[in-house]
């Protein structure tokens, strides 16, 4: 697994593909919170936070993450490479664990260099530390949780089949039907307690209550939960592609 590990790692890192991801979310971040007049500025926000950062990032990622992991399941199938990789010595759930580490892995590298916006927000801040930094971090470990979500998702849409573009669109549906999906359908919700029940299917339920800065056991349940779910599900499905 962990030569497999490296071997996804080092394709990305090696082809075009990683740098691309890296640079278009820290590019499409930069712009949006630092030069563009919006309501994502941070320089135009009343007080010193990174809240704009961490609600515009899912939408990025919701575009970015099926964009490195449609190839992930799907190329392989269409190269016919599937084949020889299930007959190697390692087992299907390793194959999907190395693949899905990898897109995480990749996740993080792009995540690191915006800790400069908070140290940014930290010195710009009135008075200096004013952020609340418990807040901030349990919000980072929230969008890599997110992120990891995303990931999980994007392996399993492309396991569903050998074409890159269905797999990216897939993914990124399924994606927002999670992320907010859920979330839109509960506020249509005219049935009591009902709204409640649909919203808490969603990611951005428990994205949201995890950016207020207290991390409860609950939502933590709930990624971990999401994420062994569509591993699962991709988990399934290659083991058809053995018959």
């Amino acid at each position: 697994m962990r030569a497999l590990y490296l071997k996804e790692i080092n394709s990305f890192l090696s082809s075009i593909i990683g740098y691309v991801f890296i640079i278009i979310y820290l590019i499409a971040s930069g712009l949006f919170h630092w030069i563009v007049s919006f309501n994502t500025n941070l320089l135009e926000g009343a007080e010193s936070d990174l809240i704009p950062f961490f609600n515009l990032s899912p939408i990025i990622f919701l575009i970015l993450i099926p964009a490195i992991t449609m190839r992930s399941i799907a190329e392989e199938r269409r190269t016919g490479t599937i084949e020889l990789l299930l007959t190697r010595p390692i087992s299907d759930l390793k194959i999907i664990l190395a693949k899905y580490f990898a897109g995480v892995t990749l996740l993080i590298i792009a995540i690191i260099p915006t800790i400069c916006y908070f140290i940014s927000m930290y010195y710009l801040g009135k008075p200096v530390g004013i952020i609340d930094v418990g807040a901030t971090f349990t919000s980072y470990i929230g969008l890599i949780l997110l992120g990891s979500v995303f990931v999980a998702i994007g392996i399993f849409a492309s396991c569903l089949t050998n074409s890159q573009i269905v797999a990216f669109i897939l993914a990124m549906f399924l994606c927002w039907i999670f992320y907010d999906g859920f979330n839109l359908l509960g506020n249509f919700s005219q049935i009591g307690g009902l709204d409640y029940i649909i919203q808490y299917i969603g990611i951005a339920f428990h994205y949201d209550s995890i950016k207020k800065g207290v991390i409860e056991i609950s939502d933590i349940i709930y990624f971990i939960s999401l994420i062994v779910l569509f591993i699962s599900c991709s988990l399934t499905i290659v083991k058809t592609l053995k018959k």
